[in-house]
């Protein structure tokens, strides 16, 4: 990989310096498809949109790498379980000697409505202890970006815990579905244009679909 970057510019240019998104989520047949593993749900689509196959083991995580447009790109799904993410994240980062500006996390997100996406440069943890151990593999640096995957809040006094394990409903997976496309949109706006300009364009959009989604149950 790092022969095909030097051919293509790697070296000089900034703007085709490499990006590596992560998904977090916990690894296993029996977590596929739970509120919890949207952030690999999320590689999974981006990396067939971009025809990069995730068939490699690297750093603790199922791994793809390639090329969009001139773009090289990093696609990891970390297989240590969700609470220990940080495991895999920090040493990708690491070994290919990203800036955490241009790392991008993907994770589900309870405060936002089912199905409503926001794209960030940079935050606190929220209490989500897959970002809490990135947090702390990047020595307390959180100056990444994160693209937050709306699922909504457990239903009346139903426990948080056993909610991200459960799987969506029908009316909720299409929901996903849909947000999974846009963010497939976000992420190649993205890889075109600066993260300050794809969030306020991305996140604009989302706004309208925030308010639209809030008040309809799943």
């Amino acid at each position: 990989m790092f022969s095909k970057l030097t051919k293509r510019g790697f070296c000089t240019a900034i703007s085709s310096r490499p990006w590596l998104f992560v998904g977090l989520g916990n690894p296993g047949e029996k977590f596929r498809g739970t509120r919890h593993n949207v952030g690999f749900e999320m590689i999974d689509v981006f990396a067939e949109s971009v025809g990069i196959p995730m068939n490699r083991v690297h750093c603790k995580a199922v791994f793809g790498e390639g090329f969009v447009g001139d773009i090289p790109v990093f696609l990891a799904k970390p297989q240590t379980y969700m609470n220990l993410s940080g495991e895999s994240a920090g040493p990708l980062a690491a070994y290919y000697k990203l800036p955490l500006n241009r790392v991008l996390v993907f994770h589900d997100d309870m405060t936002l409505p089912c199905g409503v996406l926001r794209l960030q440069h940079n935050g606190g943890h929220g209490y989500h202890n897959g970002l809490k151990s990135v947090i702390s593999h990047f020595r307390g640096n959180r100056e990444f970006a994160r693209l937050r995957i709306g699922i909504g809040r457990p239903p009346g006094q139903m426990d948080p815990k056993a909610f991200l394990l459960q799987k969506f409903n029908n009316t909720a997976q299409e929901r996903i579905d849909t947000a999974l496309q846009e963010g497939v949109g976000a992420l190649k706006l993205l890889l075109s244009h600066s993260l300050f300009e794809s969030a306020r364009h991305f996140n604009h959009e989302q706004k309208y679909k925030h308010i639209r989604l809030q008040t309809m149950p799943v």
